[in-house]
């Protein structure tokens, strides 16, 4: 069957190229998931303790990722601004992952300790306060919203299925930790944490 036969039959074209597409994605993505580099975590990353998780979720509901990607490609351009690169072990407990690859805004997996708490909180509060020229929109709603500890709590155990190592403990304590804490508290102290460990763990 030569060339020519094979595309003028556009149902047996779909067929191989969903095939040679399937091929290709079992040899790429398979292996990954036997490398320990890739599904291990990396030195110094440890689950979300409950307030960041908290941030976290607050971070996806309120579409952060579409404009800030959370992983620097291994280019010097990238890695002279934002810090060192990403290592897949770094987003191990992360469900779902905040790679991302809109640009917005600058990438975030190295933004932790860079600003102050009360940066931050201007910051989200009205983003003009202290960057005169960003389009990013305000999020004052986030300093009247509380976290709600039995529903962290829950997503604890929920995540304690998908592999996270949360302890009894960590989820008997979460409704403890993030007594009396706003949504604009979680969410900073999930940006504070980003990219840290990495550095504390080497």
């Amino acid at each position: 069957m030569n060339h020519e036969s094979i595309e003028k039959k556009i149902g047996l074209m779909g067929v191989l190229i969903a095939i040679a597409i399937s091929f290709g994605g079992l040899v790429e993505i398979v292996p990954l998931y036997f490398q320990g580099v890739s599904n291990q975590p990396s030195p110094g990353i440890k689950p979300y303790e409950a307030l960041r998780l908290a941030g976290r979720d607050v971070y996806v509901r309120e579409g952060c990722y579409n404009c800030h990607s959370q992983m620097i490609r291994p280019f010097r351009s990238e890695t002279e601004r934002y810090g060192p690169y990403s290592l897949a072990g770094e987003s191990v407990y992360d469900h779902p992952f905040q790679f991302g690859s809109k640009r917005t805004g600058p990438d975030l997996a190295r933004v932790g300790a860079r600003y102050s708490d009360d940066w931050h909180r201007v910051h989200l509060l009205n983003p003009r306060d202290v960057v005169p020229e960003s389009n990013m929109p305000r999020y004052p709603w986030l300093e009247k919203a509380t976290v709600d500890g039995d529903l962290v709590a829950k997503k604890m155990r929920v995540l304690r299925m998908e592999g996270v190592p949360y302890t009894d403990d960590d989820i008997a304590g979460a409704p403890a930790a993030v007594e009396g804490k706003t949504e604009l508290d979680a969410l900073i102290a999930y940006l504070q944490g980003l990219g840290i460990n990495l550095s504390a763990g080497g």
